[in-house]
């Protein structure tokens, strides 16, 4: 059986992840996402586990910002604890634009939005926004953490708010003041506060320069908000009330204004001043999400549309490429049973989303409500276990 047609609904890191995957197994792939515009990400930053290696045609080392320490501070902005480390962190944009470069960039359809879908024993079809319908062989549904797919092959599946929420920014290294920039630079830091953590890391600039200066000093602030208050919190600058997130631009500047007067009053001044400089913070609430079924007869649920992690164990993006890669690997040796290829590529999948889920939750819960992570305390970092983000793992 020649290798399946393949449509792919989403056109984020785990999308293109399939796309490259599959069609390195053969698959004729083509991508459909619902943004006019390439995606950006708002500037986030992400720790580039050894798993997303495989997608991508470039050295890592000549698109990521090293760290070789980890380094935590006390309130006061002194040094608490340091140890070597070994990681590697990439910008959204950066990885966004080196998958695409490995996938082909003619087979991504932006503007495409798929608001339907259907199959057969043999076939999918999806419809499109514009009324077109596009038959394939195979449906990847990676289409994020707001999945429609996931609506309507899963619909009992709840996001379970984890009680806490993540404030992130980014700053010019060059325009951080000598401390901070000494403080920050070819490091990850830590500060560990009463219910609530910060962390800090260098990705590459927009434009993806590696020069020591032109870098963006990248900051995740976590902070407790009770349901309640996400109603006010989670309202932009035109009075509109969001469900997940507010990002760039988006957040009023009275909102912005109590964020920098609470950093000034609880966080070390290295960090306080992070968020005082930083341009446009934004905020995302953190959730849980799993679904206990991906494989859906030719159907497959991947990345974060299946199951989102919290993001203290860093694996989300991991997850996702390894979903993509797993799922090409199944469908190469699927012969004339694709449905039995996936039911049994699920197998695996589930479980280990299981035990990624309670290790994120467990970090966040020792970090934001018992206060027993400790300064020193190595990262939990990790996909299949804690400690293979590090760069002497092999994958």
């Amino acid at each position: 059986m020649s290798p399946p047609r393949t449509i792919v609904m989403g056109g984020s890191l785990a999308g293109l992840a399939a796309g490259i995957f599959l069609r390195r197994v053969g698959c004729d792939v083509t991508v459909f996402e619902r943004s006019r515009r390439p995606l950006q990400g708002r500037g986030a930053g992400i720790v580039l586990h050894p798993t997303i290696f495989r997608a991508l045609d470039r050295d890592p080392a000549e698109i990521t910002a090293r760290a070789e320490v980890l380094r935590y501070l006390d309130r006061d902005g002194t040094l608490a604890s340091e140890q070597p480390c070994d990681y590697r962190f990439i910008s959204y944009s950066t990885l966004h634009r080196s998958m695409l470069e490995a996938f082909d960039a003619e087979l991504l359809h932006l503007g495409s939005e798929v608001v339907d879908f259907t199959q057969d024993a043999d076939t999918v079809e999806v419809v499109l926004r514009d009324g077109r319908r596009v038959r394939g062989d195979l449906l990847v549904c990676a289409d994020g953490i707001r999945s429609t797919a996931r609506r309507k092959l899963a619909p009992d599946v709840e996001r379970t708010y984890a009680g806490y929420v993540g404030w992130r920014g980014t700053v010019v290294e060059h325009e951080l003041s000598d401390d901070a920039f000494r403080t920050f630079a070819d490091a990850i830091t830590y500060c560990v506060l009463p219910d609530s953590h910060i962390l800090v890391y260098p990705i590459p600039s927009p434009d993806g320069s590696l020069e020591p200066g032109t870098r963006l000093t990248n900051w995740v602030w976590y902070r407790n908000v009770v349901s309640a208050d996400l109603d006010r919190l989670l309202v932009d600058t035109h009075g509109v009330r969001h469900d997940l997130s507010l990002g760039t631009g988006e957040v009023p500047e009275a909102t912005v204004a109590r964020l920098v007067a609470d950093a000034a009053r609880m966080l070390p001044p290295q960090l306080s001043e992070l968020v005082a400089e930083s341009r446009e913070p934004f905020v995302q609430v953190v959730f849980d999400i799993a679904a206990r079924q991906m494989a859906f007869g030719r159907i497959a649920l991947i990345g974060d549309a299946a199951c989102a992690l919290r993001p203290h164990v860093a694996a989300g993006t991991a997850k996702a490429a390894d979903d993509a890669w797993t799922l090409a690997r199944a469908v190469s040796g699927a012969g004339d049973d694709l449905p039995g290829a996936l039911r049994e590529w699920e197998t695996g999948r589930l479980g280990l989303a299981a035990q990624a889920m309670e290790r994120a939750r467990d970090a966040g819960v020792r970090a934001q409500l018992e206060n027993s992570w400790r300064v020193g305390d190595p990262l939990p970092f990790g996909l299949y276990e804690t400690g293979d983000s590090l760069l002497t793992q092999t994958t």
